[in-house]
């Protein structure tokens, strides 16, 4: 053993012959340029040969440098291949969901599903688009509806359209009733791609008095721009619950159910015996059930 040289050595020369500079092989290393080159250097001291040119624009090899790295790269590619069997990558689940279920709702309740699932790799496909599970890869989706969604698919609903209208609190503190709707016209409505302020309003018996308005692209822009005090938003309860209970918004006046346009939980019912995306899927039951 008193032959070999040393492993730290035989990283550095393995990555910087992969990316032929030491700058490169720094960063994959997660240490100094000058680190990386004083572990070469040592080798080649180890060795009595040049491994490396230098050269203008990083390094070329030797002939030796070249003929040794050969055989130094398989070495240590048949070592992450051995520990890689030993260490399986955890299963991995996609699920593809909007931008705004993914920040509002999602990202806050990981450390539930971290606790609940420990050994599931979760990857979030946040898009407004529809996914599809074939071309996408996709295990689960959620999307707003009604059923039927095919008959290849597996609907269960995680929640219901509830709306209500929220606001900073500092826009209605000093009102005599902040959670009445009469300081709702006069408070400048927030808009998302589903408007939903002429509906609302109208099933209130309300009349929008304000002249000023934002549009934006995502509810959970709405929610941020209403909870920064440039108005009221129109938003699905679940989604702000958070922000309810940290007073960062209060709600106005009263719940809508628009109807139609639930959350739900789509799967491949080819795909449900696949004991990863049943434990997601689970999960997301349960915790969606909690929050009703």
């Amino acid at each position: 053993m008193t032959n070999l040289p040393p492993l730290n050595s035989l990283r550095a020369f393995d990555a910087a012959g992969r990316r032929l500079s030491f700058r490169a092989a720094a960063d994959e290393l997660g240490v100094t340029q000058g680190a990386v080159a004083q572990q070469v250097r040592q080798l080649e001291s180890h060795l009595g040969l040049t491994l490396f040119e230098r050269v203008p624009k990083g390094l070329a090899f030797t002939s030796a440098g070249r003929s040794y790295h050969r055989r130094i790269a398989g070495i240590f590619a048949d070592l992450r291949a051995a520990t890689a069997e030993l260490r399986p990558e955890p299963d991995k689940v996609l699920i593809s969901v909007t931008p705004t279920f993914a920040a509002k709702w999602l990202i806050p309740n990981l450390p539930s599903f971290a606790e609940a699932c420990p050994d599931i790799d979760l990857r979030i496909m946040a898009t407004e688009k529809v996914s599809s599970f074939h071309s996408d890869g996709i295990d689960l989706a959620v999307r707003q509806g009604s059923p039927p969604f095919g008959a290849s698919l597996q609907a269960t609903r995680l929640f219901r359209q509830e709306v209500i209208a929220v606001a900073a609190p500092k826009l209605v503190g000093d009102a005599r009733d902040p959670r009445g709707a009469d300081v709702l016209p006069a408070l400048a409505k927030i808009h998302d791609t589903h408007d939903l302020w002429p509906g609302y309003l109208a099933a209130m018996g309300l009349e929008n008095k304000s002249p000023r308005g934002l549009r934006l692209s995502q509810t959970a822009l709405a929610v941020d721009a209403a909870i920064a005090g440039q108005g009221a938003a129109l938003v699905s309860r679940f989604l702000v619950a958070q922000d309810l209970a940290a007073a960062r918004l209060v709600q106005i006046g009263q719940p809508w159910e628009a109807g139609g346009n639930d959350f739900y939980l789509l799967a491949e019912r080819a795909a449900s015996t696949k004991a990863s995306v049943r434990a997601v899927s689970d999960w997301l039951a349960l915790r969606s059930g909690e929050e009703a």
